[in-house]
């Protein structure tokens, strides 16, 4: 692989939408040659998969077939989009990939982790070169989803998911501190932007793509 590969994390509300869309035009009027991706729901596959996932009540979904489903837009997403654009030597800017499965999943759900990490390491097996996570505490980030209009499946589940989503990403950040930077979500939309430009300045300045200070 040539290109970059940057996912940004987070609990619901924290802004992951808005700063990654920021910091894709940030990035393109620099002249680096940037992908904007998401998951679950980038392709035409992946949008069938997140109806699925997000929109249908018409009859639950079990956590393991929640799972399953997810790994499969995983799967899909990375052999369609995700790996043709790195071998590009395109950067990559993916919303949400494994990270989230971990924490809805496993920590949320309440399924074995170990086999959530093998199961994503079949459909993709390929990591990010850095993860940024914006964390914030979960009330905070349900009532800034509340004001985004109508709840999908996973922002209606109890606050007590989501604090055990939050406290998955805590404990993914604090076992990966080489590649997962956490940045505080609850701080201002500018001040979230300015700590990812940093992060993401350092990273491409280590792989000699920038040179000098971020600007």
């Amino acid at each position: 692989m040539t290109g970059v590969f940057i996912t940004l994390e987070g609990p619901e509300g924290a802004g992951k939408t808005t700063q990654i869309a920021a910091l894709a035009e940030w990035l393109s009027e620099l002249g680096l040659d940037v992908m904007q991706t998401r998951e679950p729901g980038a392709g035409a596959l992946g949008r069938q998969i997140r109806a699925l996932l997000l929109e249908q009540r018409e009859a639950a979904v079990c956590p393991m077939a929640e799972a399953l489903l997810m790994a499969a837009d995983r799967a899909q997403h990375v052999d369609e989009l995700v790996r043709p654009a790195l071998a590009a030597g395109k950067l990559v800017l993916c919303d949400r990939y494994i990270d989230s499965h971990i924490a809805y999943q496993g920590y949320g759900r309440g399924l074995d982790v170990g086999f959530l990490r093998y199961l994503n390491e079949q459909a993709a097996g390929l990591q990010p070169d850095m993860t940024l996570l914006l964390l914030l505490p979960p009330e905070i980030g349900l009532a800034r989803a509340g004001g985004r209009g109508a709840a999908d499946r996973m922002e209606e589940e109890t606050l007590a998911f989501h604090q055990r989503v939050t406290a998955g990403y805590a404990a993914i950040a604090a076992a990966e501190p080489e590649r997962v930077r956490v940045i505080d979500a609850a701080q201002t939309a500018e001040e979230v932007q300015r700590q990812i430009r940093s992060a993401v300045w350092a990273l491409l300045r280590g792989k000699g793509l920038v040179s000098g200070d971020a600007v």
